[in-house]
């Protein structure tokens, strides 16, 4: 089991370079010359269990980006055929599968509602979550806003 020292080392390295995007981006909100994406609704929370649509694994989210926000590098190495639109939620998982815990970064349209009530098995869940219940977990109090 992963201590939650090094969970949260985990998830800095993960989100700390997209936080630092966010910050420079939005270094002047009255900029009205900039363009904003549409309105992208998320169905699904932080905490939900949630499974993907094509492969075996499922999840629960832990951080929800309104629109794609990880590289073209990232983008591209999709075949064309598969590739998720841009513009609609993208989520990041702590996932597992029958051989891995990782983190995945998801679209909206390639996840459904995980409806087995099974906790997901995955050691970085103690440094973010408390408890498991009714296909959800809490969020642990420190990371709420």
């Amino acid at each position: 089991m992963v201590s939650g020292l090094a969970s949260a080392s985990l998830l800095q390295s993960h989100i700390g370079p997209r936080l630092f995007r966010m910050k420079a981006l939005s270094a002047n909100p009255l900029d009205l010359g900039t363009p904003l994406p549409p309105v992208a609704h998320a169905r699904f929370a932080i905490g939900e269990v949630v499974r993907h649509r094509q492969f075996d694994f499922r999840g629960v989210v832990f951080d929800i980006d309104p629109v794609f926000a990880n590289s073209d590098e990232w983008y591209e190495s999709i075949p064309a055929d598969a590739r998720p639109r841009k513009d609609q939620p993208f989520y990041h998982l702590l996932a597992e599968n029958a051989e891995a815990s990782y983190v995945a970064y998801v679209s909206q349209q390639n996840l459904i509602a995980d409806d087995s009530e099974e906790p997901v098995d995955h050691p970085a869940i103690g440094g973010l979550f408390d408890d498991y219940a009714d296909g959800r977990y809490r969020l642990r109090r420190e990371h709420r806003h």
